[in-house]
């Protein structure tokens, strides 16, 4: 039987993937296990030092100890990883000598460290020959790389599930990320008991982040809509699809039942914190293959460039946007931005998040309104006003979006830079 040539004008092909998931209080004390299922010996657990004074590190250098596994716990990642944070732990790693595997443990900063140690010792060159382009030179992973484990203790990044590392360039004021498929981590270690004694500002935060990954990837220009690509063209993001949807819908609704109760109540209701690290990762599931669009790109700039805000929750006390917070400020005006392009997605959104908010006479309203009244339940800053930005730092801020295109590529409606600067201008304050 002949498969029948015929000119194609748009994509007809998808992508998905995920790592293995291992979910559950106390799945973190199998690490061991799971490691000498790659004939690993030596082992580099990666994290930072807040989260080794509460003793996870120490517990899965025990796990492996278990199973005739030496490991070594480097405590040095950054909070918010920077070019510079990033290559001291590449170099940090490279002079002990080779590792059989890695396993981060702690939120996305360590966990997209140990992907960027994973790629720096597994593959020739530095940092900014693979950091996407226009900043870096997108170079491609030329082989597999080493076992990773990926053990999140905030429930936000999803960073256990996608293919990409984010990082501030420090040089330039700017976020960006490196991005590639054999970045995923081998296996996502899930143990909702490791977040139970997150502050609540972290766990607001954190969730913002779940939010916009979810409702960013639903929103996405979808994966047909794309020209039609050779396959060494595809890119990591192929834009929302049938698999990725059926993930950040999921997510969406674990959010509504359960992100209110995280923040106010996390220290006492194991079921939210449950249901917040599933959502993390499910999210992950959805945006790691379908996209994040124009929120994420806002983001980068407003956390790079940040000047004199400090957060409350986060040591060291240093000014820094938190990733979660940065991504949720500019949410509700670019989703008024994007609706005319995918209105039925936007109002789904909406009634996913929060099934029994009022529904507006200006459809448009919709999704804005839910995110921005859960922002406020939750104490998030009032717009990009709240950590600093006025509206004469706007023209220098959208700069910084512009330079996502990686990101912005997959809005379904592709914004210029005066829609940017109008986005952020209405973002000074949101509500």
């Amino acid at each position: 039987m002949s498969v029948p040539e015929v000119s194609l004008t748009e994509e007809t092909i998808f992508t998905w993937g995920a790592p293995p998931l291992k979910f559950g209080a106390g799945a973190v004390d199998e690490i061991g296990f799971e490691m000498a299922g790659y004939r690993a010996r030596r082992v580099l657990i990666v994290t930072d030092s807040g989260v080794h004074a509460l003793g996870a590190p120490q517990r899965i250098a025990d796990s492996l100890r278990r199973y005739k596994i030496e490991s070594e716990i480097f405590d040095g990642v950054h909070v918010e990883p920077t070019d510079d944070s990033m290559n001291k732990a590449v170099e940090y790693a490279r002079a002990q000598g080779d590792w059989d595997g890695f396993v981060a443990v702690g939120g996305g900063s360590s966990i997209d460290t140990a992907k960027a140690i994973n790629l720096l010792t597994s593959c020739p060159g530095e940092l900014m020959d693979y950091v996407n382009k226009p900043v870096g030179e997108a170079r491609t992973p030329e082989g597999q790389l080493k076992p990773l484990i990926a053990v999140p203790t905030t429930a936000g990044t999803g960073s256990e599930s996608t293919a990409m590392c984010v990082l501030d360039i420090l040089s330039m004021r700017v976020k960006t990320g490196i991005s590639h498929w054999r970045l995923r981590p081998t296996l996502a270690v899930i143990d909702p008991l490791l977040t139970m004694s997150l502050p609540p500002q972290v766990t607001a935060a954190s969730g913002m982040d779940i939010v916009c990954h979810a409702v960013e990837s639903y929103t996405a220009r979808y994966y047909t809509a794309f020209d039609r690509k050779k396959p060494e063209e595809r890119v990591t993001y192929c834009g929302s699809n049938p698999v990725s949807d059926l993930w950040c819908e999921r997510a969406m609704q674990l959010l509504a039942h359960s992100f209110r109760a995280a923040v106010h109540e996390g220290a006492d209701n194991l079921e939210a914190r449950s249901d917040m690290m599933m959502a993390a990762t499910f999210a992950g599931m959805g945006f790691g293959n379908s996209g994040v669009h124009i929120p994420h790109a806002n983001a980068y700039p407003i956390a790079g460039m940040v000047r004199d805000y400090v957060p409350e929750g986060y040591p060291p006390a240093e000014p820094m946007v938190p990733h979660g917070q940065s991504v949720s400020l500019t949410a509700p005006e670019a989703f008024r931005f994007s609706f005319s392009s995918a209105p039925q997605r936007h109002l789904r959104a909406a009634s996913l998040l929060d099934p029994d908010a009022d529904k507006h006479n200006d459809e448009r309203e919709q999704l804005p309104s839910v995110l921005v009244r859960l922002m406020r339940d939750i104490d998030i800053p009032n717009g990009i006003g709240g950590v600093g930005y006025t509206e004469a730092d706007v023209p220098d801020l959208v700069p910084g979006t512009m330079k996502q295109q990686r990101l912005l590529a997959t809005c379904p409606k592709m914004p210029t830079e005066d829609d940017i600067a109008d986005i952020l201008t209405g973002s000074i304050q949101n509500w």
